[in-house]
Parts: structure tokens; C-alpha cells; sequence
């Protein structure tokens, strides 16, 4: 089968689109982190209570916060009977 030069174009078009396809992934995967933060919450975007990122200094003061938190003793049962919880006392 002889090469024509219709094949050999269209060999070049979907190597083309291969190749920019694949450029949309890395693009994508490095934009996807920046715009996370800028997008609301109903829209798709991180929720106001998300931790912060991974490499960032209020990252490190969460994980700090959360380890002493992990390390205080738990309240015993008797305590936790006797104070009320926030859920039921809120009143809509």
C-alpha cells in the first residue's frame, strides 16, 4: 500500500491533537490547585472548614493544633453525659 500524503496528514493531525491533549493534563493538574480557593463552595470549591494546604506555614500550626488536641485526655463518660451538646441545644 503506497503512502499518499492525505495519510501522512492525517497521521500528523491526530499527532497533533495527541500531543495537546496531553499537555491539558500537567496544565490542568497545576492550575486545579490555585483555583480551588478562588472558586465558591456551591460552585464546586473547597468548604470553608477544609484544612489549609499541604506546605503551607497555617498547615504546619494545624498540624501542631490537631497533634495537641490528639494528645489531651478524653473527658470521662460522667462529664460527657452532663454537658450539653451544641446540636441538640440550637434551636431553629
Amino acid at each position: 500500500m503506497p503512502v499518499s500524503a492525505r495519510h501522512i496528514a492525517t497521521f500528523l493531525a491526530l499527532a497533533l491533537a495527541s500531543f495537546a491533549l496531553g499537555g491539558c493534563g500537567t496544565i490542568n493538574e497545576k492550575l486545579a490547585d490555585g483555583m480551588g480557593n478562588y472558586i465558591p463552595q456551591w460552585a464546586g470549591g473547597l468548604p470553608r472548614d477544609a484544612p489549609p494546604r499541604r506546605g503551607t506555614p497555617e498547615y504546619d500550626a494545624y498540624m501542631k493544633e490537631r497533634e495537641a488536641k490528639r494528645l489531651q485526655p478524653a473527658p470521662s463518660k460522667d462529664e460527657a453525659t452532663k454537658a450539653p451538646s451544641s446540636s441538640s441545644a440550637a434551636v431553629y
